[in-house]
């Protein structure tokens, strides 16, 4: 926790685990290939119409050879890694430590827990090349707006973006959209975000826009 200053040990101690936490990211998901990560929140239970919209998705992108990667949770995090697990792909979750403890979801291939959210948001961004953004919480703006952020401001290629559930994103990409242009703060074309609710036009769209994934070596440096 973060608690304003502290002693120059405590901050250096916190600085070498943030490091750890970077490596440990960094060797575990280096070989994921093309990989497309989904936001949403923890709170939506199975048979709820996002949690199943989620699961069509994961399995939608397993099937067209995509790695799917999530925060590792409930809800809609654990719906699209159970898709992508059934449908036989990869299925990734980056869990986060927090006071009332998340569980990782066990629909995942690989697991990896983090004490700091901005370490987990980079991981979560750094390795995919398509995100997609289910309805959520404040976690799940903060993902979706510092994403755009990050594509704005060129600290992240231009990969593609969509908000699954039209009905809920609607209303507040207009309202917002207007109220940024309308204040120049933003200008027209700058980010995009696509809003799609059909699984199978989602994929269609995010590996039409994806670059191919790079050639990776076979295992991570020592």
């Amino acid at each position: 926790m973060l608690r304003g200053a502290d002693d120059l040990l405590a901050d250096f101690d916190r600085g070498v685990t943030v490091f750890n936490e970077f490596v440990r990211g960094c060797r575990s998901l280096f070989d994921l290939g093309r990989c497309v990560t989904v936001f949403g929140s923890a709170r939506f239970p199975d048979g709820h119409r996002w949690y199943r919209l989620a699961r069509e998705i994961g399995a939608e992108l397993a099937r067209a050879g995509c790695t799917v990667m999530t925060g590792g949770g409930p809800g809609v995090m654990e719906a699209a890694n159970r898709g992508a697990h059934e449908a036989g792909g990869l299925s990734i979750g980056c869990n986060i430590r927090l006071p009332h403890e998340q569980q990782p979801n066990p629909y995942l291939d690989r697991t990896l827990t983090f004490d700091y959210f901005f370490v987990r948001k980079v991981m979560l961004l750094k390795y995919s090349s398509g995100f997609v953004f289910l309805p959520g919480g404040f976690g799940t703006m903060d993902e979706l707006f510092e994403t755009l952020t990050l594509i704005q401001t060129g600290k992240v290629e231009a990969f593609p973006c969509i908000a699954a559930g039209t009905d809920f994103w609607q209303p507040m990409v207009d309202a917002v959209a207007e109220q940024l242009y309308a204040a120049g703060t933003v200008s027209r074309g700058e980010v995009a975000i696509g809003l799609l609710d059909d699984p199978a036009e989602i994929v269609a769209h995010l590996l039409a826009e994806q670059p191919r994934p790079e050639n990776r070596p076979e295992q991570a440096p020592d």
